[in-house]
C-alpha cells in the first residue's frame, strides 16, 4: 500500500502539472488542472474496481474450469493454500508464445492466466515455478500497483498529446508557455514510464524470490524464465495491447538489448542468476 500510495502521488503530480501548463496555453489553467486531477481520480477508480475485467478483455484470456485444465487447477490450488490465499480463477490465453500473468485487486477478483504456448513449452516443475511467481504477485497486490500505474500513465500520455497540439497551434500566443508545454509533453510520459519501470522491476525480483520459497523450486523457475526469454528475443509477440507488458512474467514486447534497457522487467539473466543463488542457499536441486 505504501508503494502504491507513493507511486500514485508521483504520477498524479506529473499529470496535474502537465494539466496546468497545457491549460495555460488554452487560457484556462485552473480548469485544465482540475480536469487533470479528475481524470487521475477516474482512471484510478476504474483501474481499481475493474482491473481484472480490463486485463482479461485486453488479453482475450478465457476462464477455464478444472475439467478443461486439471493440471493448472491442481498446482494453483496447492500454491494458493501454501500462500494462505483463496484459490484464484484460472484462465488460458490462446497464443503459441509462452508467458503468464496475474491480475485482480482482491480475493474475489484474482485471476492467474497462462498462454497455451507455455503449457507446451515447459515441464510441470517449471510450470509450478512460474505459477508460484504469479501467486506471489497476488499475495502482495503487485497486480493492482501495475494496473494503476498503467492507467495513470495512459492519462498522462493522452494529456501530453493535447499539450503538443496546443504548443504547435497557431492560437497559442505565449511562446514561453508553449515551449514549456512542448518540453513537458515529451518528458512527462517518459517520467511516468520510468516510475512504472522502477516499481515493476522491483516487484519482479520480489516475486521471483518469494515464488522460489513458495514452490521450493527456484531452478525450475529459472529454467522457465530462460525458455520464455528465448522466445521473446526471437521476436514472437503475444497479440495484445503492449500496455499489459508489466503484467507478464517476461516482457513479451521487446526483442533486442536496446529496448530491454527500458523494459518494465529486470534483465532475465539477472533474475536467473539470483534464483540460482537462492537455490544454493536452499540446497534445492529443482
Amino acid at each position: 500500500m505504501l508503494r502504491l500510495g507513493i507511486m500514485m502521488i508521483i504520477l498524479t503530480g506529473i499529470l496535474v502539472a502537465l494539466g496546468y501548463v497545457v491549460g495555460y496555453l488554452f487560457g484556462s489553467p485552473e480548469i485544465f488542472t482540475l480536469g487533470a486531477l479528475a481524470l487521475a481520480i477516474i482512471f484510478n477508480a476504474v483501474s481499481y474496481f475493474a482491473s481484472d475485467k480490463i486485463v482479461i478483455s485486453m488479453t482475450k484470456a478465457k476462464i477455464v474450469n478444472e475439467a478443461e485444465q486439471p493440471t493448472l487447477h491442481r498446482i494453483i490450488s496447492s500454491l494458493a493454500l501454501s500462500a494462505g490465499l483463496p484459490k484464484p480463477k484460472v484462465a488460458l490465453v490462446e497464443s503459441p508464445v509462452p508467458n503468464a500473468f496475474a491480475t485482480g485487486r482482491g480475493p474475489r477478483n484474482f485471476v492467474v492466466a497462462v498462454t497455451s504456448g507455455l503449457m507446451k513449452a515447459i515441464s510441470e516443475d517449471e510450470l509450478e515455478g512460474v505459477l508460484s511467481h504469479e501467486i506471489s504477485h497476488i499475495k502482495h497486490r503487485d497486480v493492482l500497483v501495475s494496473t494503476v500505474a498503467a492507467t495513470i500513465a495512459g492519462a498522462i500520455s493522452y494529456l501530453a498529446l493535447v499539450g503538443r497540439f496546443g504548443a504547435y497551434s497557431s492560437g497559442s500566443r505565449n511562446s514561453n508557455a508553449a515551449g514549456v508545454a512542448l518540453i513537458l509533453s515529451f518528458f512527462a510520459p517518459l517520467a511516468a514510464f520510468l516510475v512504472q519501470t522502477a516499481v515493476s522491476r522491483g516487484r519482479e525480483f520480489g516475486a521471483d524470490s518469494e515464488g522460489a520459497a513458495l514452490s521450493k523450486k527456484p531452478l525450475s523457475l529459472a529454467s522457465a524464465l530462460e525458455k520464455i526469454e528465448r522466445v521473446a528475443r526471437s521476436g514472437a509477440q503475444i497479440k495484445t495491447n503492449p500496455s499489459t507488458s508489466p503484467l507478464w512474467i517476461v516482457n513479451p514486447f521487446r526483442a533486442d538489448e536496446m529496448v530491454a534497457l527500458f523494459s518494465t522487467h529486470p534483465p532475465t539473466a539477472k533474475r536467473v542468476e539470483r534464483l540460482r543463488e537462492i537455490a544454493g542457499k536452499m540446497g534445492s536441486l529443482k
